[in-house]
């Protein structure tokens, strides 16, 4: 399994829109063979965040994903993005 998480900043003015341009990604994705879970959405909290989390079942389903993901280019002021290889996932409790 592979995780994506993190985010970006943007001006807090910008943090709706931003997310409401990446909705068809996120449909997507979700659609996309081996993706178990996909968002994009704003931070609780913080309006200058936007978080990312991206969870694909194996690296073959999530290249086949990067090969055809199209979405809205920006330039954020900050990435804080990284990724996780696990070979479980078990309850949280």
């Amino acid at each position: 399994m592979i995780i994506i998480a993190g985010y970006t900043r943007t001006d807090a003015e910008k943090q709706d829109g931003i997310v409401e341009a990446f909705k068809g990604m996120v449909e997507r994705a979700r659609a996309h063979d081996g993706c178990l879970d996909f968002s994009i959405s704003a931070d609780a909290v913080d309006p200058e965040r936007v978080i990312l989390f991206e969870c694909w079942r194996d690296q073959t389903t999530l290249d086949a994903w990067r090969r055809v993901a199209k979405g809205p280019r920006g330039k954020p002021r900050k990435v804080a993005v990284s990724l996780y290889r696990t070979d479980k996932a078990e309850k949280p409790l």
